[in-house]
């Protein structure tokens, strides 16, 4: 295993696994698979606050994990190349710490 990747399971296992918001994240992730969105739509999606989805979605942009592109309102949220490259890796974490 590389690197990159090793440290990819660890950032990822850190962000979904390792952290209360981990569960609200892999939901994030999974609908942005589905389709990008922006925050307000992901927030109706997703029956959250907006500024919590604000919030996660600045945390998964700041860890690489989505690509951000527009700007203000109307930004729409992407998975990165990154996590697309290494979807598996998201999918095994997110099995493990229970659906809710």
């Amino acid at each position: 295993m590389s690197a990159n990747v090793r440290s990819l399971r660890y950032l990822l296992g850190w962000l979904i696994a390792g952290t209360r918001g981990g569960p609200t994240r892999a939901k994030i992730i999974i609908a942005l698979k589905e389709s990008p969105q922006n925050a307000n739509q992901l927030a109706t999606l997703l029956k959250m606050d907006y500024k919590t989805m604000r919030h996660h979605l600045e945390v998964l942009e700041k860890n690489k994990m989505l690509t951000l592109i527009g700007d203000r309102y109307g930004a729409t949220y992407f998975l990165s190349q990154t996590l697309e490259d290494n979807y598996a890796i998201f999918e095994e974490i997110s099995s493990k710490i229970g659906k809710k």
